[in-house]
């Protein structure tokens, strides 16, 4: 993600025109070596083994978090404190504490916060967002997301750091995608239900067999603040899935439906006219549709996963310059985490729980 995020912010100056246009003043990396060696690579003025000097430096005006879940907390809280608005890729913290911490923190500072869920930016879901928001398919009753993927899927892949901590399972770590992406579209929710499992408890290691301590997927029954049902499954082992953030929309007037697979395509079925003539529009993304144009002239030649990124360091460029806050913030990566712990509670005791909005 650092790669990512370098190079977003070196072509965001001339794809989007911004007012501000980046430096990539320093670098911080778990060693002076690595770091060194990502300076040259990414174009940084300079290198540094301590994430404390890279916040502390006169000349960073702005901070990218793109480190380990753990580290999050500490950098942003630093990096307020220094008066220095903070980009943060999800999820917020390893832990609930951490999110809650790291909005007060950012709150009370007053400047730009930012939390980094890039899925949800492709053109497509963005033009879905205004499809919901105009009543294209009238009271929607019914919500189904997924982000499913398989590069834990065969039970002879070994251990490694991903099969060890909460924060590292499949809740942790792929789960706060789809959850945003569904409070984008559907707003709050009221209440879940949940299963939470893992499906492979051992994996090989050098050592021998070694015990699978977190998630490998789970399941959330929902039901939103706005009356309508919802159902959100999340795996790291389903076979054959390799970036399955999906979703289907069901309303009164019609139905959307969207692939990760397909990012370039939105499925839209309007209950009007002739039953013989009804059926879903595929309909390709191009200029008409948001943040497109600064990448294509042509429609249906489609965006890709760094143009995602770049429109995060888009939207990051826009708040600072204007010193107002932009989607998602901070608090919006909180309410993510809510949702998480929550459906961890509700796995636990079986039972449908109150979703906490702080």
């Amino acid at each position: 993600m650092g790669k990512a995020h370098a190079v977003a912010l070196s072509a965001v100056g001339p794809l989007f025109n911004t007012a501000l246009r980046p430096k990539l003043q320093v670098i911080a990396a778990t060693s002076q070596a690595t770091a060194e060696r990502y300076a040259q690579a990414y174009g940084f003025a300079r290198a540094t083994a301590d994430w404390r000097d890279l916040v502390a430096d006169p000349l960073v005006q702005a901070v990218v978090i793109a480190s380990p879940q753990d580290t999050h907390r500490a950098i942003a809280t630093a990096a307020f404190a220094a008066g220095k608005p903070v980009f943060c890729e999800k999820p917020l913290g390893a832990s609930l504490q951490d999110a809650q911490a790291m909005t007060a923190a950012a709150e009370a500072s007053g400047l730009v916060n930012m939390i980094g869920f890039n899925y949800v930016r492709t053109p497509a879901t963005q033009f879905v967002r205004q499809l919901l928001a105009d009543g294209a398919i009238g009271t929607v009753t019914w919500f189904r997301g997924e982000h499913t993927e398989d590069f834990l899927s065969d039970p002879n892949a070994p251990a490694t750091w991903r099969t060890t901590g909460r924060a590292n399972g499949c809740m942790g770590d792929l789960a706060p995608h789809p959850i945003n992406c569904m409070l984008a579209l559907m707003g709050p929710v009221a209440q879940l239900s949940a299963q939470i499992e893992t499906v492979h408890a051992t994996r090989p290691s050098p050592n021998g067999p070694a015990a699978v301590g977190n998630d490998d997927h789970g399941q959330l029954m929902l039901r939103f603040a706005s009356g309508a049902m919802g159902h959100l499954y999340i795996s790291r082992t389903a076979t054959g899935r390799k970036m399955g953030y999906a979703y289907e929309i069901h309303g009164t007037k019609g139905a959307i439906r969207f692939d990760q697979e397909d990012q370039n395509a939105v499925y839209l079925y309007r209950a009007e006219g002739g039953e013989a003539t009804r059926g879903f529009t595929r309909i390709l993304t191009g200029p008409a549709h948001p943040d497109y144009l600064a990448f294509c002239q042509g429609p249906g030649h489609g965006t890709g996963y760094q143009d995602q990124i770049i429109i995060e360091a888009k939207d990051f460029l826009t708040a600072i310059a204007a010193g107002q806050p932009m989607w998602p913030t901070f608090r919006d990566g909180l309410a993510v985490s809510q949702i998480i712990e929550t459906a961890f509670a509700a796995a636990t005791d079986g039972q449908w729980h109150a979703v906490p909005h702080t």
